[in-house]
């Protein structure tokens, strides 16, 4: 029978672990990967910076915690609002100084994060990036400035292996045995034209190839996965550019393949289990059926509390439960 798809099958490597603490950064696929982790209850700081596309970008903002760093040059004001341009329009403050206080905050908390750090994982998105025009910097985000104050233009291969060799050598400094793990993301950037976001991405892959080729860092093929195996609009949002909720699964589950034992699928097995009965609604919370549900729930996470923190779930199930004198 013939196969009218192209699977990509994601051999085992080295394990992540529930214990593993994970930072996510970059791109959109970033945040999704890091909302995932922490829904099994992984120890992520998901995408902590917003979102952010260039490899550049994303390795500035790295160091900048390192070193709690501000660049001054780079605060923007628009229309009574105060941005920062490496950093994502979430962060938005009526001054200068209430914004600076913010980003310095988020900054002391990536930090105390990154000396605990086992893995972590850069999502990139784009190799066009923008540069003030009267500076030379360059940005993360334009924040709806006027586009005749930039220039855009297409990073090299090469300025992202020095960019990344830069943090790179930090971050051991910091944890020697740092694990790196690089994504592309499978979103296309079509304000680019389709043509120049194919040469996009073959810029960022060429730059993931080179890094891993040094051994500087493992690739997980989330764009391989999405433009080659889901080859398919079904696998889109109406947009057709994000992926959808089944193409997200199936990334994860893919991701999962390759980075989770066996033993650790079964206990997010466990856990996803028992997400499912905690949202049910019952009409008769006192009912003799719900009540022993709710027993049968608790046992299950009490089975599981000494490997997940389900500290939360085990009090929201005995809040439950009825006792009879």
């Amino acid at each position: 029978m013939n196969s009218f798809r192209t699977e990509i099958n994601c051999l085992p490597g080295k394990p992540i672990g529930l214990d593993n603490k994970i930072l996510t950064a970059g791109s959109c696929f970033a945040d999704q990967l890091g909302q995932w982790l922490a829904s099994n209850k992984f120890t992520v700081s998901g995408n902590p910076f917003g979102t952010t596309y260039n490899p550049v970008s994303i390795h500035n903002l790295l160091l900048d915690a390192l070193s709690e760093t501000l660049d001054p040059n780079l605060f923007t004001e628009r229309a009574g609002l105060w941005f920062h341009h490496a950093w994502h329009s979430q962060f938005v403050a009526s001054s200068k100084d209430e914004l600076a206080t913010a980003l310095q905050q988020t900054q002391k908390q990536v930090r105390a994060f990154l000396n605990e750090l086992d893995i972590l994982i850069l999502t990139y998105g784009t190799a066009w990036v923008y540069e003030l025009k009267s500076s030379g910097r360059l940005v993360a985000n334009c924040h709806k400035v006027p586009g005749t104050q930039f220039n855009k233009r297409l990073l090299s291969v090469q300025e992202i292996v020095q960019s990344f060799s830069t943090l790179i050598q930090k971050l051991k400094a910091l944890r020697p045995g740092l694990r790196i793990i690089f994504t592309v993301s499978p979103v296309r950037h079509i304000k680019d034209t389709f043509e120049l976001n194919n040469v996009s991405k073959s810029v960022l892959r060429l730059a993931c190839h080179e890094l891993q080729q040094k051994d500087l860092a493992e690739y997980f093929p989330a764009y391989e996965i999405m433009m080659d195996d889901l080859r398919d609009y079904r696998f889109y949002e109406r947009d057709m550019i994000h992926p959808s909720a089944e193409a997200r699964d199936y990334i994860s589950r893919k991701f999962s393949d390759r980075y989770f034992t066996a033993d650790t699928l079964k206990l997010i097995h466990t856990l996803n289990e028992i997400q499912k009965a905690l949202v049910h609604k019952p009409f008769q919370i006192a009912s003799a059926a719900h009540q022993h549900f709710l027993k049968d729930t608790l046992r299950k996470l009490e089975s599981v509390q000494h490997q997940l923190p389900v500290a939360a779930e085990i009090e929201q199930v005995r809040a439950q439960l009825i006792h009879h004198a």
